[in-house]
């Protein structure tokens, strides 16, 4: 496992290390540099899918063929003038290189370095450790779990309610992935409905294991009586989703269109995939699991993620709910994940741009070292007024 990202010159960061658990929790205002911490792991995970971490060669040679590839399946990022952060660190008379590292208990650290280029959209790597088949004992590539199978990472803008959806035997059934937007996960859901979830912390109690009735049974937390149905259409590469309900137990007598549906139930169906897909040893990135769903689903999500955690995948969630941060603190209360696995982080910019970042403790009792200001104490300053 991942225990600790380090960035420098990428984005909001002139230089900045982020513990990392089995769960974290990353919190703040807009644009203090939540996402940048995945994007900088997605940019990784692009890159080494596209063979140019592993790949790289002395940069003094024949010409490098490794570096981030800035725009790709994961992220899309524009060119070095985008990323580079504005008052970023360098040595006297070099030119600036926006760098990454990944450090685990288990190995020596991981290392990249790429140089900036104002307008290239791929940074040539200049230092790369370890380098390719010089890893040696000290190095254990196993536990580097972003670069493992079964790696998610759903966006903010994920897929809206729709007629139909793509269908893709690459993406889906072959690689499992789906989609940064969850645009695949119709498609997967359609292929694998009948596979049974394996880690029984991921079970929800009221249904079998199989696949389908637990991504069921999770989606009724948010909406009670909801049934999923994922077909393929004859004769094209997409893919139907419809939405049934229960009433007096009995099934409505047709499927309704996800665009007759609550926005919330499509926009939330690849988080609860994700999770119930997990595997030990991977890593999933979810960005704002709680959008467009009420309360009580916000908590279940949260309860979902942990026990994605749980199962032994390696989460990180960008959240703005005091429902999904609550929903944490009581699965560590309730003993269903160690306090130790658990990283919070709350990320504030202050006035001269630089991005502070507080990282309260949770205590096996659930309850928090500190509580900086900002971090989901909106309702209790509004209630403050209200009773003044």
């Amino acid at each position: 496992m991942i225990d600790a990202l380090t960035i420098t010159n990428f984005k909001s960061f002139a230089s900045a290390e982020i513990p990392l658990g089995a769960y974290t929790l990353l919190s703040g205002l807009n644009s203090s540099g939540k996402s940048t911490v995945l994007q900088a792991l997605a940019l990784l995970r692009q890159a080494e899918r596209a063979g140019l971490l592993s790949d790289y060669r002395d940069y003094d040679e024949d010409g490098a063929v490794g570096g981030f590839p800035l725009n790709g399946e994961l992220v899309e990022l524009g060119t070095g003038q985008d990323i580079l952060h504005e008052d970023y660190v360098t040595e006297p008379g070099r030119d600036p290189e926006i760098g990454f590292a990944l450090r685990a208990e288990t190995t020596a650290p991981f290392e990249w370095r790429g140089r900036y280029g104002r307008e290239d959209d791929l940074l040539t790597l200049t230092v790369c450790r370890p380098r390719p088949h010089e890893h040696g004992e000290d190095y254990d590539e196993d536990a580097i779990t972003l670069f493992n199978p079964g790696f998610q990472y759903l966006r903010a803008d994920r897929i809206n309610p729709a007629v139909t959806y793509p269908q893709s035997h690459e993406m889906a059934v072959r690689r499992g992935f789906l989609g940064t937007r969850g645009e695949y996960t119709i498609d997967y859901l359609r292929h694998y409905q009948d596979e049974t979830v394996p880690s029984t912390v991921l079970h929800h109690p009221d249904a079998s294991p199989r696949l389908l009735d637990q991504v069921e049974a999770w989606m009724g937390e948010i909406c009670p009586g909801v049934k999923i149905a994922a077909t393929a259409i004859e004769r094209t590469d997409l893919v139907r989703l419809g939405f049934e309900f229960t009433r007096t137990g009995h099934l409505t007598t047709n499927a309704r269109r996800p665009t007759n549906v609550g926005f919330g139930l499509t926009y939330v169906l690849p988080v609860v995939v994700a999770c119930l897909t997990a595997r030990p040893g991977a890593m999933i990135l979810l960005e704002n699991p709680e959008a467009h769903v009420h309360p009580q689903g916000q908590s279940a999500m949260a309860r979902l993620t942990c026990a994605a955690a749980a199962a032994g995948a390696q989460v990180i969630v960008e959240t703005h709910s005091d429902h999904i941060l609550n929903g944490v603190r009581l699965t560590v209360k309730r003993q269903q994940l160690a306090p130790d696995d658990v990283r919070l982080h709350y990320f504030q910019r202050n006035a001269d741009g630089i991005v502070d970042i507080v990282s309260p403790a949770i205590g096996p009792d659930g309850m928090l070292s500190q509580w900086p200001s900002g971090f989901f104490d909106e309702w209790d300053r509004s209630l403050d007024e209200l009773l003044g």
